[in-house]
């Protein structure tokens, strides 16, 4: 098989929660473990640092694999979803895994996947670990999938586990409240294993981490109080390359995460931390984040797409003081859509429009349930068609943004 009919065999035969939600979703370890024994616990062959939490984690991730690779450390990367190629997911030093690779192993692998019939994320994991063993990675960071105790990257004993923040997303899997979200998001945290919290959220969220912590004896480090210690931590965020709000909480939690790393022996300099925030995208491949697309209009895409996400991209979107906004708006059908809509800017103009998924909220659902917010706006066949519109119409001084899911960032990608 090419790489086409190899990415579209997995697809089928290990459903992806990306493109069809639920009915993809398997919860717990025993497919990861079984997949884990068949290929002898490949993740043991390189250290791991392990990255969880609602919002950020994809950002943090890269940063902190930036970081390493300016520090001359061969570095793995996994995350997920990807944008517009499924190589995205699985990188080294920046370089997405090799297509034949993708293609040798599913066919040498067809057999077992047959026979345990493990999801997507599952099957690909495996894959990542297996190309990081044999590309002999130094350190691999791998990113969370969904919650964290029975998500399948679980299996992994890391130098450090990050959890970046706490916030309403995927609460049909991991509860309704934000403290039984904080407690399935604590389950990446290892016995005497450091963990680093990138915001504290409220009290309870924050004593649900330390008791946590303390069962387990690991090391717990509070990024917005630890953070203080950096002389150096202005001069890193007026020159990093990611510009979003929400990126100030981020490199508080990397650099947090980089003095936890130091202490456990990783050579890392100033000069490292300094050069890899500065070259998050061209060192790791990273898209999506308050990426400006066209500068005529000004037309910006972003992968924010919860409640907590949205929050900060409507911030950012009203210091531009644009003449108008123009928003570029699809969603997916299992979120809170309602709870997004509720804070988006009333004065912008809507192109509401849906990706080319299952999951995607029909346009038209959108725009009527959009109505009930004052929002107003049309509606358009494809993202695409939504995009040209709003840079037609811009005049000098509009913004254009892109949003409201990952899918329809990836379809104004391309």
């Amino acid at each position: 098989m090419n790489y086409q009919k190899t990415l579209e065999y997995l697809y089928n035969c290990c459903p992806a929660f990306q493109f069809i939600g639920e009915k993809a979703y398997k919860p717990g370890l025993t497919n990861t473990i079984r997949l884990d024994n068949h290929f002898h616990s490949p993740h043991k062959a390189f250290r791991t640092i392990h990255v969880g939490g609602t919002n950020g984690k994809g950002s943090t991730s890269h940063m902190l694999a930036a970081i390493l690779q300016s520090a001359n450390y061969k570095v793995g990367l996994y995350t997920s979803p990807h944008l517009i190629d499924f190589g995205e997911r699985i990188r080294v030093n920046g370089e997405k895994i090799r297509p034949q690779y993708v293609c040798d192993f599913v066919a040498k692998n067809k057999g077992i996947f047959n026979q345990i019939q493990p999801s997507f994320f599952e099957a690909t994991m495996m894959m990542a670990f297996e190309y990081f063993k044999e590309e002999k990675v130094d350190v691999a960071i791998i990113e969370v999938g969904l919650g964290g105790r029975l998500d399948s990257t679980n299996i992994i004993a890391p130098d450090l586990s990050i959890i970046t923040n706490i916030s309403k997303d995927h609460v049909q899997y991991l509860g309704d409240t934000l403290e039984k979200i904080a407690f399935e998001k604590a389950g990446i945290i290892k016995e005497k294993t450091p963990v680093i919290i990138g915001e504290n959220g409220n009290e309870n969220i924050k004593n649900i981490f330390a008791e946590t912590a303390k069962e387990k004896n690991a090391p717990i480090y509070f990024a917005e109080e630890h953070f203080l210690r950096h002389s150096s931590y202005e001069k890193i965020l007026k020159n990093a390359e990611l510009k979003g709000f929400y990126q100030q909480k981020n490199i508080k939690t990397v650099l947090t995460g980089i003095d936890v790393l130091i202490d456990l022996g990783y050579s890392i300099k100033e000069e490292n931390i300094l050069v890899g925030t500065q070259n998050v995208c061209s060192l790791t491949g990273l898209m999506g984040r308050w990426q400006i697309i066209a500068n005529n209009p000004l037309t910006i895409a972003d992968t924010g797409h919860n409640e907590a996400g949205i929050a900060y991209v409507v911030q950012q979107l009203r210091e531009l003081k644009a003449n108008k906004i123009r928003i570029v708006f699809g969603m997916v059908n299992d979120k809170d859509i309602q709870a997004v809509l509720s804070l988006m800017p009333k004065e912008a103009i809507y192109y509401f429009c849906n990706a080319n998924i299952k999951r995607a909220l029909p346009a038209k659902d959108l725009q009527n349930l959009a109505m009930k917010f004052d929002l107003k706006g049309k509606i358009f066949s494809n993202v695409k068609e939504a995009l040209n519109q709003a840079q037609t119409e811009a005049e000098s001084n509009d913004v254009v943004y892109v949003g409201g899911s990952n899918f329809v960032v990836a379809e104004g990608l391309q």
